[in-house]
């Protein structure tokens, strides 16, 4: 060997080739001394290679495996690479955090509510055309907080252009351009608001005779009626005679369960009343002997109170002693009224009993559209539903899956209890093409769905062209959600023949007039869902239609 030529070692742990005829530096101790690829060992020779012949930053790239595959440049040298090492010291490191981007993602999913334990409660507002409904339901939420001054001053000036500026109010709930063109309400509008004590939904119906249909479909989800009556001189005596949609409204209250009625004798601030005693006596007289005849118990179920729906007065904050002194001392004089001085303080102290959590769901849907699956819209009439839970839809006995429910369109709940409006997203086997109005959600057992039923109708106001009914007598049902047509089988029996003592019942005429009660068994083209009456109201009572006037009441008593 030349004497002369350089020999180098590749010291462990040394950062540089030192020459050969020099004293190599003393090993450090054994605990402190880590392994050191061979020379000729192919993945450090290329990781080396890698690094620019850089031994700091080969290590750090060995150390890394995730860095180091991540370099492009391996694969140039991947033959030279021992896979089935690289895989095995990959499997060995711990995996990478996830990006900053997940992390986020998951802060954003939106927390699903517990159950509000304030009691709910769907109001009605119902009366003949014109009595201001949509006026004071639009003030509640203005009231309330739940519709800015922003928000009024845009309506406000929405209704000027058109002259009319006591509409502005009206604009909250009328939001199509049909309804706002023409001053009627059409569909029902919808909307909550709270206090303190309880929730509620407002549930705005239409007035007009041409849209009663409508209005039972409000009426049917509904838990308190407030009757809005005009004191204005001439419109309460045209919506309460014959024609009028006072009298229909009432009745068709009481028959689709409507528990409460509260009768607010609206714009008692016009020129023509002026707050008058008077005025409000003339309205309350005339009005409680016929509510009586409707079913209701004046001091038990009905309150009569004065308003003003344009100024907000006796709705959230009492009437000014100076324009109305005598309501202070209305209540010792006989009004039904509790003590209770405004609007919101008598929904907040009303007790809505029977209401059952315990009894098999019973949801009758309303409506059903598509949102990321199929929704359905409805009220809890018995029962609770929770998510996760399996239910029945009749008639068509489809299982499916509860895989949402809420609140207000889009606030999520874990349980709804009777009483609440939800918006209930079902499983994917379902589709919106399976589910129609009149469909009722279940827990076994389900609902009966059935052709035929015995039931017991009153007659209350047949038309004059058909003034009895006999087998074969068609109409229109309305029950809970649901709309068919329905045809009178046979009568059984007339009830409310008064028979002197020992007198012999009569026989039973093939026909029924005006004022009478029958019992009868009714058929229906369609499978539809019923309860018997005793068992469960909200599904065992109805109304008869004909000819866009309601021409009875009934419930059912046996179902076929």
């Amino acid at each position: 060997m030349n004497p002369n030529a350089a020999s180098f070692s590749f010291s462990a742990g040394a950062s540089e080739w030192t020459p050969g005829g020099a004293a190599p530096p003393p090993p450090p101790p054994a605990a402190e001394t880590k392994p050191v690829p061979e020379e000729k060992d192919k993945l450090w020779k290329t990781i080396l290679k890698l690094a620019n012949n850089d031994r700091t930053e080969a290590k750090r790239l060995l150390q890394n495996p995730h860095d180091l595959i991540a370099n492009e440049a391996i694969w140039d040298h991947m033959d030279l690479v021992d896979l089935e090492k690289l895989e095995k010291a990959q499997q060995a490191s711990p995996a990478p955090p996830p990006p900053a981007e997940e992390e986020k993602v998951v802060e954003e999913v939106v927390e699903v509510q517990e159950e509000d334990p304030r009691e709910h409660l769907n109001v009605v507002f119902i009366g003949h055309v014109d009595a201001g409904k949509s006026t004071l339901s639009g003030n509640i939420l203005y009231l309330t907080g739940y519709v800015d001054k922003r928000t009024i001053e845009k309506y406000e000036r929405e209704a000027k252009q058109r002259n009319r500026e006591s509409w502005f109010l009206a604009f909250i709930m009328d939001t199509n351009e049909e309804e706002r063109a023409k001053g009627k309400t059409v569909e029902v509008g919808r909307a909550p608001f709270e206090t303190e004590a309880k929730r509620y939904t407002i549930l705005d119906a239409p007035g007009h005779k041409n849209y009663v249909p409508h209005m039972i479909s409000g009426a049917a989800q509904a838990d308190v009626g407030i009757l809005v009556i005009s004191a204005r001189r001439g419109e309460f005596e045209t919506g309460f005679e014959r024609g009028g949609q006072t009298r229909e409204h009432a009745m068709l209250c009481k028959t689709l369960g409507v528990r409460f009625l509260i009768v607010v004798i609206n714009k008692m601030d016009d020129p023509t009343v002026k707050w008058q005693r008077e005025r409000f006596d003339e309205c309350v007289s005339k009005l409680k002997p016929f509510l009586k005849t409707c079913g209701y118990i004046i001091k038990k179920e009905v309150r009569f109170i004065p308003i003003s729906g344009l100024t907000g007065a006796n709705v959230l904050k009492e009437v000014d002693s100076k324009a109305c002194k005598w309501w202070d001392a209305c209540s010792k004089e006989g009004h039904p009224i509790s003590s209770e001085k405004t609007l919101l303080e008598m929904l907040d102290k009303l007790q809505i009993e029977g209401r059952d959590a315990n009894a098999p769901l019973r949801i009758p849907l309303l409506d059903r559209y598509h949102d990321r699956g199929c929704m359905t819209m409805g009220k809890v009439e018995a029962g609770r539903v929770r998510k996760g839970d399996k239910v029945i839809i009749m008639p068509t006995k489809t299982e499916t899956t509860v895989e949402g429910i809420f609140v207000n369109d889009t606030v999520p709940i874990v349980s709804a209890k009777p009483g609440e409006n939800v918006h209930i997203k079902l499983g994917n086997n379902v589709n919106i093409d399976d589910i129609c109005k009149g469909f009722v959600l279940c827990k076994q057992p389900p609902c009966r769905a059935v052709l035929s039923f015995t039931a017991q109708l009153a007659l209350v106001d047949l038309l004059e062209h058909k003034p009895i009914v006999t087998a074969g007598y068609e109409c229109m049902l309305h029950a809970h959600t649901v709309e068919s047509e329905v045809v009178v089988d046979k009568i059984i029996e007339q009830i409310n023949i008064k028979l002197k003592p020992g007198q012999p019942k009569p026989r039973v005429l093939p026909y029924a007039k005006q004022g009478a009660v029958i019992l009868c068994t009714m058929t229906v083209p369609q499978t539809i869902c019923l309860e018997p009456f005793e068992d469960l109201q909200q599904l065992g009572r109805f109304t008869l239609r004909d000819e866009g006037k309601s021409i009875a009441i009934g419930k059912v008593v046996a179902l076929e």
